[in-house]
């Protein structure tokens, strides 16, 4: 349900082999080959790039500023050309960890399903279940913090040279100042080294995090895991998602757990074709409302104890004293995030149970994508 018209394209970087300099030179002189070449529309937010792996609010900022004193320079939509820029360039909250969060609601939406937890024998719900994750970059760190948010715990990490193992759980803060510190997370004190492949360590949740085709025909049968959540782009390949439906296996599918960035992007997208951010013209109204609450609240009852007996005071939690002063731009994104992916995991398990689907969510998934696009032609008598 994002009108982005399959435009989204993602921007891959290996800052390891350039300095700061040289990657922005690189990075100015790519966006100049693409418009050249028509893969950047001359009309802002029509072909939207977004970041991907090793890419971020820097080198999109640095992409949407090229295009801007080139293409855009007369367009007031200019900044509608990109997502994932930082706030000063048009940037969104909550954009930088969305596609973490959006695997935290993934997995959370059927972790919290009975029925699909019966089918694998599990237990409902996210605390004190343990999982594996494969790449500890800015998808793996933030689904990381997350999962532990909601009670469950990391026992291994892995990265590309070498993993940690620490079966009582891995601080997610704790790895990411060590990694931030030292530039990997091999010798992480509080783990030991993991040998052999981190993908068969026995776990719920394995969430894969990293690059695609890491789950294949080969290792499939020794994955241990009850879960798969796909947050890197196509993790699993086709014979290996036949193998893990064989051996009752949930796989919860990139095109739907990943897409949590996707839709940042899209709130961001809006955000700019807008020119204002979520909640500004709101924030001092909702404020002002839930004071005038509580005055009635108040009022109410010392009208009906007796004003006699003094004023009765109400006093706010500090929860609800935050949630008075208004939402921010990174709640409103949040709750929106977690309420779409509420909603998709909804219609795939409904796509799921109409064809008898079982475990096979990936196709659900499909099916459900080519049923809006196949309506859609259908209301709009498309006949070309």
């Amino acid at each position: 349900d994002v009108p982005f018209g399959g435009a989204t394209a993602g921007v891959r970087t290996d800052p390891r082999k350039h300095s700061d300099h040289e990657l922005e030179k690189i990075t100015r002189h790519f966006t100049v080959e693409m418009a050249k070449k028509g893969f950047i529309d001359e009309r802002p937010g029509i072909d939207v790039l977004a970041p991907d792996v090793s890419t971020g609010e820097r080198e999109m900022s640095w992409i949407a500023d090229t295009y801007t004193h080139t293409l855009g320079y007369r367009d007031i939509n200019t900044q509608a050309c990109m997502t994932g820029k930082s706030i000063s360039q048009g940037g969104i909250h909550g954009r930088h960890s969305a596609t973490g969060r959006g695997v935290l609601h993934g997995i959370e939406n059927y972790v919290t399903n009975t029925d699909y937890m019966d089918c694998i024998g599990l237990s409902p719900g996210l605390p004190d279940k343990t999982f594996v994750l494969q790449g500890f970059g800015k998808v793996g760190l933030h689904t990381m913090k997350y999962l532990h948010e909601y009670g469950a715990r990391c026992i291994c990490a892995g990265e590309t040279d070498g993993a940690i193992y620490n079966p009582r759980g891995i601080d997610s803060k704790e790895l990411e100042d060590y990694e931030q510190g030292h530039g990997t997370i091999v010798g992480f004190p509080k783990a030991e080294p993991c040998d052999g492949s981190i993908l068969e360590v026995p776990c719920p949740p394995l969430v894969p995090a990293a690059i695609e085709k890491q789950l294949t025909r080969e290792n499939a049968p020794r994955v241990r895991a009850k879960i798969i959540a796909e947050a890197a782009n196509s993790s699993t390949t086709p014979a290996a998602h036949e193998i893990f439906l064989q051996r009752n296996i949930l796989v919860i599918p990139d095109m739907y757990v990943n897409a949590g960035g996707v839709m940042v992007s899209f709130f961001e997208w809006l955000k700019n074709l807008n020119y204002v951010s979520y909640g500004r013209l709101s924030f001092k109204y909702e404020r002002e409302s839930s004071y005038c609450l509580l005055q009635l609240v108040q009022h109410s009852l010392e009208q009906w104890f007796g004003k006699a007996r003094g004023e009765i005071p109400i006093i706010s939690s500090p929860e609800f004293q935050a949630r008075v002063t208004g939402a921010s731009e990174k709640d409103i994104v949040y709750l929106g995030l977690a309420y779409t992916m509420e909603q998709s995991a909804k219609q795939i398990m409904t796509m799921a149970a109409r064809y008898n689907l079982g475990l096979d969510q990936r196709t659900a998934a499909y099916l459900c994508a080519l049923e809006k696009v196949f309506t859609v032609y259908s209301e709009a008598g498309f006949t070309y």
